[in-house]
């Protein structure tokens, strides 16, 4: 943080007022001087009229502070910021190691994630002074400063009007030389250009975003569009250094080709449903990237990650959906990867109960020791909705063992994966939660019973829950019966279209269709196995504008998680999705009702040989929703989903759209997707 004058520590409260000791370093800014782009942020702090810029590589951050007054100017370097479980610095230490550079690393800890971040500091400019703080207590003019707890450091400098101060920062788990290492590698290159660096990291984004191009649709549509498209890669983290060097979970430092990162993140929770098919079919080398991420983990660490903050086991959230990842990037034909490996990696998640590792995290599946004996989850051990999807993790499983010809791993898991049939209660057809004697819990209601921790349903409730079977929507349908499955999914987007299709303040109990967080967000493409696929072009319509907005203040009205609602806003705006998570032998994509004229996917040639793939909406607008007929390369299309084999052979579809349903396109038995269970009205 750059500050000037009379040095000030305190953070200070976010509400103070611009100027005075009280309200500490933080400054308010000047919201018309506010610039922000891929790479690239900019903004006028109040406090100093410091006009800051950033940008970065990928391990490396450059910061220009243009100061506007002659003043003694200080940079701040804060450890104790706070997040959503705001850590505890245990161990930190700051060291002037030149004029020009500081170094040292801070041990933080909270919950189940310990690490070390090393950093390496260096300015264009001599510090004057520096010191550091531990609390309220400032020391001033040390070469080193060791604290714990709320601390940080700050060097100081003499700034004139107009100056210009750079300043770049390096990080590395493994130690300060790599936090160097990966400073000198990434930005030595550019020789303190801050513009070039800005510059290559607009690049970066732009062959990134520029591999799928849209044409035509409203100006609004297309912000919405590539911002989604961006937040979609954001929020995954870039972990091993630039020689390969990492801290495994066993805190020991291990080496991978420097070509394949390994990978940070929170939750892999449903990203079947989004990132998983947007990276496979745009970046498949960034799936690639993650298969063997997860793999090394694997191999070091004894589990498969759900989500490896820090390279931590986390337990965050609930099954193990990193296994549809890697089964869905070999049905895809991603394969450059040790399949063998992934196989007993997937085998051993899957019939291994989950642990408590050394760190207070959580690896594996919890109750799944009662999962493998009764057939689901009882209530007076946890959430039955983990029964749902331990079972479609292990429909991922049989179906990556049948593409190896693995014919006996496939029966033992295709069995299991009929599981969600042990917890649908076939007089009131809903998934219900059960008691160990096998009993239904009677206080109980469609809609009651999220659950954060014990017994319920994760983050949802029965009605949501009843919908979820990414693999065997088939299934629920014989279960629930066609009829009530349409009645009840389409009034429940008609209640929830009220409120934007999200549950405010993460009231989970009380909307049907919360698009704001993961276990319903296929609900929209239900429809096209239910004989009604216009509702499917209606209702993803009327999420894509009501919940996504296209202002800060209206980007995402529920729970962003990581890229998810992006990568499905970008999936369904093409008029693509995979409600089965893409891991079927033969992975297939349903369609939509897509947002542009035309869009235009570019094909990795490695992975996929077909150049480009093109879809074409003629007429489509506001009003012109619904698709009135098909064609896939030439051919009339009659179904309202194709093969992904298809896709990648490149080629186009294109739909012609109109303002009123034609009910007849895609709606017969025979037209459904594929699922697990027979469809008996199909001929």
């Amino acid at each position: 943080m750059p500050t000037v004058g009379v040095l000030n520590t305190r953070r200070g409260p976010a509400d103070g007022p611009t100027t005075g000791w009280t309200t500490g370093y933080r400054s308010r800014i000047v919201k018309e001087s506010e610039k922000a782009s891929p790479g690239y942020y900019a903004v006028k702090l109040m406090n100093g009229n410091i006009y800051t810029e950033l940008t970065s590589t990928t391990r490396s951050g450059f910061f220009r502070f243009t100061f506007d007054e002659d003043q003694e100017a200080h940079i701040l370097l804060d450890l104790d910021i706070p997040f959503e479980n705001t850590a505890e610095i245990e161990d930190a230490v700051f060291a002037k190691v030149s004029d020009k550079e500081i170094e040292g690393y801070s041990k933080q800890k909270w919950s189940w994630n310990e690490y070390t971040v090393h950093f390496v500091i260096r300015f264009n400019k001599s510090i004057e002074g520096f010191g550091g703080w531990a609390g309220d207590k400032v020391t001033r003019n040390v070469k080193e400063f060791k604290a714990k707890g709320s601390s940080g450091a700050f060097a100081d400098f003499k700034t004139s009007k107009g100056e210009v101060l750079l300043m770049q920062t390096a990080i590395s788990l493994v130690s300060v030389d790599q936090a160097r290492l990966n400073l000198e590698t990434e930005m030595d290159p550019f020789n303190w250009d801050f513009d070039a660096v800005k510059n290559n990291a607009r690049n970066v984004w732009n062959a990134l975003l520029n591999k799928i191009k849209i044409e035509g649709g409203s100006e609004e549509n297309k912000k919405k569009f590539y911002t989604n498209l961006y937040r979609s890669y954001v929020a995954r983290t870039t972990w091993s250094d630039v020689n390969g060097k990492y801290v495994d979970v066993n805190e020991k430092v291990q080496q991978v080709d420097p070509k394949r990162p390994v990978y940070g993140s929170d939750a892999l929770w449903n990203t079947f449903w989004n990132l998983n098919q947007l990276w496979a079919l745009v970046n498949p080398d960034l799936t690639s990237n993650w298969v063997h991420s997860l793999l090394e983990i694997y191999k070091t660490g004894g589990w498969l990650p759900k989500g490896p903050a820090g390279i931590e086991y986390s337990g965050i959230m609930e099954a193990s959906h990193e296994i549809a990842l890697i089964v869905g990037a070999y049905q895809k034909g991603i394969r450059d990867f040790d399949k063998d490996l992934a196989l007993k990696a997937l085998v051993h998640q899957q019939t291994t109960p989950g642990i408590k590792t050394p760190e207070n995290g959580f690896a594996g599946n919890r109750f799944f020791e009662s999962y493998m004996k009764l057939g689901y989850v009882p209530n007076e051990e946890g959430q039955v909705s983990n029964t749902l999807e331990y079972a479609y993790d292990d429909w991922c499983v049989s179906q990556y063992a049948k593409a190896l010809g693995k014919k006996d791993i496939y029966e033992q898991f295709i069995k299991r994966a009929a599981n969600y049939k042990n917890v649908f209660d076939s007089d009131v057809k809903y998934i219900r939660m059960k008691n160990r004697d096998g009993s239904w819990v009677k206080d109980w209601s469609p809609y009651c019973c999220t659950s954060f921790s014990g017994p319920g349903y994760l983050e949802g409730n029965a009605w949501q829950y009843s919908f979820f079977n990414p693999h065997d929507v088939q299934g629920i349908l014989n279960l629930m019966g066609r009829d009530t499955f349409n009645t009840r999914l389409d009034e429940g987007f008609q209640k929830s279209a009220k409120f934007n299709f999200n549950a405010d303040g993460d009231l989970y109990d009380l909307v049907p269709i919360n698009h704001g967080n993961q276990p319903n967000m296929q609900a929209a493409w239900l429809f096209n196995y239910s004989g009604k696929p216009w509702l499917t072009q209606k209702w993803t319509r009327a999420i894509m504008d009501q919940y996504y907005g296209a202002t800060p203040y209206h980007g995402w009205l529920g729970d962003e998680d990581e890229g998810q609602m992006g990568a499905w806003y970008v999936m369904s705006a093409m008029g693509l999705f995979q409600t089965e998570g893409g891991a079927s032998v033969k992975p297939f994509y349903e369609i939509g009702s897509p947002l542009f004229e035309k869009a235009t996917i570019k094909l990795d040639p490695k992975y996929y040989p077909g150049g480009q793939f093109t879809i074409i909406a003629k007429n489509t607008s506001d009003k012109n929703i619904y698709v009135q007929s098909a064609q896939l390369n030439g051919k009339p299309l009659n179904k309202p989903w194709f093969y992904h084999a298809d896709l990648v052979k490149g080629g186009t579809l294109v739909l012609q759209m109109g303002p009123t349903p034609n009910k007849s396109w895609g709606s017969s038995p025979q037209d459904a997707p594929p699922s697990m269970s027979p469809n008996k009205e199909a001929k």
